[in-house]
């Protein structure tokens, strides 16, 4: 009877043991993009529709991507406390992946890597999303000349969806 109490309490701490690593802080600093967005450009033109979400147990931000002319997309965002940063991994419908890596800087979340392009030249693609106020601002640029200019690639603002 006492092993079997035992394997009982076992059973329901478990989960609590599982997730304790993904319970730091650091877990937390990309959590305000968390939601149900419509994305727009800043004249207020909807560009797409994304849906942020925490899961494997709270320890990753799982984004899903749909565009206005039906392009869909995603990533999974992770903080790898080995290395105290953030890893994110893109992919979508036109057979794009990015790679980023970066941290969370005077409040926004900045994450950068480098691309090879089909020429197979390099590029380096920085992103970072920016809460003001009740929106979001996510600012993707691209580098050809190793991060001494940059284009902007999009600049765009999330409104939570009703």
């Amino acid at each position: 009877m006492r092993f079997k109490t035992l394997l009982t309490l076992f059973m329901l701490l478990l989960p609590g043991f599982v997730h304790a690593a993904c319970a730091d802080l650091a877990y937390r600093q990309f959590d305000f993009w968390q939601g149900e967005w419509n994305v727009a450009t800043a004249d207020g033109k909807l560009v797409g529709r994304d849906r942020i979400e925490k899961d494997y147990g709270g320890c990753v931000l799982q984004e899903h991507w749909t565009s206005v002319d039906g392009g869909t997309g995603g990533s999974y965002s992770i903080y790898d406390a080995s290395r105290k940063l953030w890893h994110q991994t893109w992919v979508d419908s036109t057979g794009t992946l990015l790679v980023l890596e970066g941290k969370l800087k005077d409040g926004h979340m900045e994450l950068s890597g480098d691309e090879t392009l089909p020429s197979g030249k390099h590029a380096l693609n920085r992103m970072s999303w920016t809460p003001t106020g009740d929106k979001l601002r996510q600012l993707w640029e691209v580098s050809q000349d190793g991060g001494k200019t940059w284009k902007t690639v999009f600049d765009v603002y999330y409104a939570k969806a009703n």
